[in-house]
Order: structure tokens, then C-alpha cells, then sequence
């Protein structure tokens, strides 16, 4: 893992959209989360893209989940959630841009159909925010390490986070289509993104605890290409930050 401790969230998005530019240009397929903390990337991405920096035109990008007895066109999808904050603004075809079929009549085909297509094309970067629960996707705690993507059962903490985004708790829903720790893993390249207190214990567990289906994220301690953005904030319980910060230092001095 690289960890790279960022002021703010501003700053932590720009640096991920750092990291993602080359691969934009090169036509890659994107890994795309929703939630709050990739949008300060997303900001950026969709200024880099206005001033002519990057272009999207070239790439595909597959959503990491979608809650269950959604439509794509609901306010509340994933996918309409993704168009407002990031692919309406840039140069991508709606065509180009999927996710998992949450009004299927059934879905745990619609699961396999969507890991069967995750699959086949294969995700070059792939984005991700944290739970406080050490959540990835919607893998929630106890969820298989070597998963595919499933349908999952939402922790009753992940549905009131989630209740801010409806208008009552009652109207979230309590399963989604989420692709597993398994297909996640699969990325080529992974950025973990996460800012705030309230992601500090979760980011330690992940980064420095043990490896363990407790701590979903725990498991991209076994990727080979795996780089953290966080603030200080959400840094604050980590044991090696002055080292994380020489790590950085030293590799930009080479």
C-alpha cells in the first residue's frame, strides 16, 4: 500500500484525480464509487475535463453497486447519482457508463450478469470510499474475502448513514447488487479514499490491523497496487504516519 496523507478533502481529491488522469487519457476502464467522498475528485476530473486536460471519450466505466428495487432512472440509483455528480459533465456516453440492474425481477441473476460483464472487460482504476464500518462496495462486515458480486443484506448503520440521502430512514432500501471483495481485487490499480474522523478507525483497521473479514477493507492489504489518499483527519489513528509521510517524500526524491 502507498498512503498519501492529504491537508483536506480538497486536496485528497486532487491528488487522486492526479493519479487517474493518465489512465483517463489512455481510454481505460474506470472503477466508479458513489457517496460523498469521491466528490471532490469528481470535481476535479470535471475541471481537468472542461479545461481539455484529459477527455473521457475513449473510456468505460462500470458503478461498484446498486440498491435493490431501484431503476437506473430513480433520483436515488446509483447510476442517476453518478450522472449528477460526475458523467453528465464530462465527454462519456451514457452508454458507456454501467452498473448493476437493480429492478431485475431477479436479482441474483442480475448479480452474475453484471459480474460476468465486470469481468470481461476488466477495471484498470478502480475508486473507493470506506465505510465507518470498514465497508467497500456494500461489503459489509463478514462478507467473503474472495466474494463475487452478490447480493447483500445492508447493516442496519449503513442504511441510516445512507437514510441522508431519502427522505426517511423507512424509504432506504435494505439490499443492493454490489460487486464482491473478489471482483474488486481484480482492479489492475485501486484508490481508497477516505476523509474525516469518522473514517480514522476504519482506515487504521484497514491499513495496519489484521487482515480479516471484520474489516472488509482490510483485504486490499493484499493487492499489489493500492494507493490511499486521506486527510488528516482521517489519518488520525494510524500508528506510522510521520513514516507514510517519508515513504512519500522519499519516492518523489528519487
Amino acid at each position: 500500500m502507498r498512503i498519501l496523507i492529504r491537508k483536506n478533502n480538497e486536496a485528497v481529491g486532487q491528488s487522486a484525480a492526479q493519479l487517474m488522469s493518465p489512465f483517463i487519457n489512455r481510454g481505460a476502464t474506470l472503477g466508479l464509487a458513489t457517496g460523498s467522498t469521491p466528490l471532490s475528485t469528481y470535481a476535479e476530473l470535471i475541471r481537468l475535463n472542461q479545461d481539455a486536460e484529459i477527455s473521457f471519450q475513449q473510456c468505460q466505466a462500470f458503478l461498484l453497486d446498486e440498491y435493490v428495487g431501484i431503476s437506473r432512472t430513480d433520483p436515488n440509483s446509483y447510476y442517476q447519482t453518478i450522472r449528477d455528480t460526475l458523467t453528465s459533465h464530462i465527454d462519456i456516453a451514457d452508454d458507456r457508463v454501467f452498473s448493476p440492474a437493480g429492478d431485475h425481477g431477479d436479482s441474483f441473476a442480475a448479480a452474475q450478469a453484471y459480474e460476468n460483464q465486470v469481468s470481461g472487460a476488466g477495471v484498470d482504476i478502480q475508486i473507493l470510499g470506506i465505510g465507518a464500518n470498514g465497508h467497500i462496495g456494500f461489503n459489509e462486515p463478514s462478507s467473503s474475502l474472495s466474494g463475487l458480486t452478490k447480493v447483500q443484506a445492508l447493516h442496519p448503520k449503513t442504511v441510516a448513514d445512507n437514510a441522508r440521502f431519502f427522505a426517511s430512514e423507512n424509504e432506504v432500501p435494505t439490499h443492493a447488487i454490489t460487486q464482491g471483495l473478489g471482483t474488486i481485487s481484480r482492479a489492475k490499480n485501486i484508490l481508497l479514499l477516505a476523509v474525516g474522523e469518522s473514517k480514522a478507525q476504519a482506515i487504521a483497521q484497514a491499513v495496519e490491523g489484521p487482515v480479516s473479514a471484520s474489516c472488509p477493507a482490510s483485504i486490499l492489504q493484499m493487492h499489489p497496487a493500492v494507493t490511499v489518499i486521506i486527510d488528516e483527519a482521517a489519518a488520525s489513528r494510524l500508528d506510522n504516519v510521520e513514516y507514510y509521510r517519508h515513504v512519500e517524500q522519499a519516492n518523489l526524491n528519487e
